[in-house]
């Protein structure tokens, strides 16, 4: 069966409802060529492995708490904060509550690669 994706202008009902992950999965909500935004859930004690993603990221942590990984650094990302990942930057997750977050990973254009902005052009002299 396909998964639902929302339609523009369609409101998506974040409500936080107890979590269980035999009932419960993350779900893509909409992916468009730009952005993917995806309802996530992270149940305790699950770990997300070090990986990276070319586009830039932001985590918002709706529920729960989790470990974030970056680079040498580890921290908490708690329910109500919010974080911002450069694309291309190694992070890894694990679950210290059952928590959901919502991942929004933005896809760098076609002919831009990793580490390079936006709008940056090569020049050949």
């Amino acid at each position: 069966m396909a998964l639902h994706h929302a339609a523009a202008g369609e409101v998506v009902d974040l409500s936080l409802m107890p979590l269980s992950a035999e009932t419960e999965h993350s779900t893509a909500i909409v992916k468009t060529a730009q952005f993917e935004a995806i309802r996530l859930l992270i149940p305790r004690g699950t770990d997300m492995p070090r990986h990276q993603v070319p586009g830039s990221i932001t985590l918002h942590c709706l529920e729960g708490c989790v470990q974030l990984g970056l680079g040498e650094t580890v921290t908490q990302l708690a329910a109500h904060q919010w974080v911002y990942l450069e694309g291309g930057a190694p992070h890894s997750i694990k679950g210290l509550d059952d928590s959901v977050l919502l991942l929004t990973i933005l896809f760098p254009p076609a002919d831009v690669s990793i580490g390079e902005p936006a709008g940056a052009s090569i020049s050949q002299d």
